[in-house]
């Protein structure tokens, strides 16, 4: 297994937060960017994408994609579920976040509806980059949420 690039993960994330990438579609009309920005951020970290039709991670263009790059529980599935190729990730907690790390957010305390990439670590707090809610270094606490859950990102398959 090759290893996550988190900072690259991250100057994405910091570079895009506030802005969209012309090579990827913007979501934010058909109900939100979120995942696909965390996908892109994940992407530039990993550098690998996984073009199986029926349980990858790949984007091509707006109509060539996998749901797992753009749906909160497709992506979930796919990291925590991927042993193929591409990164692969494991249901962590809030005490073991770290940098690059993903954070899944339910409103309702029943659907996860929100992605949010780890862009810092101070004093206990967690700070995200995501899109819909556009912000970079965001302070989880200041989203209201009922569950949060947390995917480590361990590395990359090749």
């Amino acid at each position: 297994m090759e290893k996550y690039n988190s900072q690259q993960a991250i100057d994405y994330a910091k570079k895009w937060a506030y802005k969209r990438n012309p090579r990827y579609y913007n979501y934010d009309p058909l109900g939100g960017d979120c995942t696909n920005f965390i996908s892109q951020c994940v992407y530039a970290g990993s550098k690998v994408m996984n073009y199986n039709k029926l349980y990858g991670w790949y984007y091509n263009n707006a109509n060539d994609k996998s749901p797992s790059w753009t749906g909160v529980e497709f992506l979930y599935n796919f990291l925590i579920n991927n042993k193929q190729k591409g990164p692969t990730g494991e249901i962590s907690s809030k005490d073991k976040a770290q940098v690059g790390d993903i954070v899944q957010l339910s409103f309702d305390g029943i659907k996860f509806a929100h992605s949010i990439i780890i862009v810092g670590l101070e004093n206990n707090k967690i700070f995200g980059a995501s899109h819909t809610f556009d912000s970079y270094y965001r302070d989880l606490d200041s989203y209201i949420y009922k569950k949060a859950r947390f995917i480590h990102i361990k590395g990359v398959l090749k």
